[in-house]
């Protein structure tokens, strides 16, 4: 009988403490919920929480091309990409921030070979502007395939993969987009063939009998293709009226860099950037392009040119500064 007693007190006395605690956090939460002072800060967090729509412009175009926004489909599909991404927040902000680096580059490249400065955003819908690898491998800023970017003179080996070039792949695209302009005649289904291929598309307008890309029903991603681009160009070019205020300090520069011929085998790229008074992942950084520990001269004649930071090494050749500016770099100033 005393044995049963003592665990049964025990028992009572732990059930009084829990109650005793849980009628003191009650009487608390009880006089919170009271307090004015409390009922209004609750009162204002939530309401203070409000989602903008914005006006869309009265018209816009694609590399001079008029879009047809009196077609409904045509209004509510660049009304949803231009929302999606003015609250996808973070990617915006780092496009803003990235773009102020690459697209004056990315622009000097498509005006000398004559293609509207539009194409600027491609990239950035294709990768954020970043050196990424696609579900089917299709790889950098760019997004261009193995087999397309050999056909258009790029060098992809086990040690150098120039889809990772921004400028390099630039170039090619810029091929792409001529003979793209023209088969079809006009940007708009050019840049829209970018995402499908030129065969494709071609397919789509034969069997539809329309050529337009806003006539045409096309698979979900291509059908988004030039809403995606139409949007973050008018985001971007515009900020401040979509709520971005980027401080020119916080955008990212281009960097001072130098070129520097290399005509002779290196073995050894880590003990090579410690020969520039670099580290290799240095140099990597600023030509991601090399995609091995070593480089090698295939053929006689042949020569790389790599680029290292400015006066590292003083016998480099200066990289000519470019001098096309950013409309984004431009406003935001």
């Amino acid at each position: 009988m005393k044995n049963t007693v003592l665990p049964i007190v025990q028992l009572l006395i732990i059930l009084v403490l829990i109650g005793y605690i849980l009628y003191g956090r009650t009487k608390e939460n009880n006089e919170a919920i009271s307090d004015p002072v409390i009922q209004s800060s609750t009162f204002e967090a939530r309401t203070n929480y409000k989602v903008f729509t914005f006006d869309l412009p009265a018209n816009i175009q694609f590399a001079g091309e008029e879009v047809p926004l009196y077609q409904s489909d045509v209004l509510e599909r660049l009304d949803k990409e231009i929302h999606t991404n003015i609250y996808w927040n973070t990617s915006t902000v780092f496009l803003i921030k990235r773009s102020n680096r690459w697209l004056p580059q990315v622009e000097k490249i498509l005006l000398e070979n004559n293609i509207p400065s539009d194409f600027k955003y491609l990239p950035v819908i294709e990768s954020g502007l970043q050196n990424v690898v696609s579900p089917k491998n299709a790889v950098g800023y760019w997004q261009i395939l193995r087999a397309t970017g050999r056909e258009l003179g790029l060098e992809i080996s086990r040690e150098v993969d120039e889809r990772y070039d921004p400028i390099k792949s630039t170039q090619a695209a810029c091929k792409y987009l001529i003979k793209a302009y023209e088969k079809f005649g006009n940007w708009t289904n050019a840049a829209a063939s970018y995402n499908m291929g030129m065969r494709g598309l071609s397919n789509r307008i034969d069997e539809q009998k329309v050529d337009s890309y806003y006539d045409l029903l096309l698979n979900d991603e291509t059908s988004r293709y030039l809403f995606r681009i139409l949007a973050l160009k008018e985001i971007m070019e515009n900020p401040e009226k979509y709520g971005y205020e980027i401080p020119v300090h916080h955008l990212y520069k281009q960097e001072s860099l130098q070129q520097m011929l290399v005509e002779q085998n290196i073995k050894s790229l880590v003990d090579f950037a410690l020969d520039q008074g670099i580290n290799y992942k240095t140099l990597k950084i600023h030509n991601p392009w090399l995609r091995s520990n070593s480089l090698t001269i295939k053929r006689k004649g042949n020569s790389y040119t790599l680029l290292i930071p400015q006066m590292v090494k003083q016998d480099s050749i200066p990289l000519v500064a470019l001098d096309s500016l950013n409309k984004i770099s431009e406003e935001t100033n």
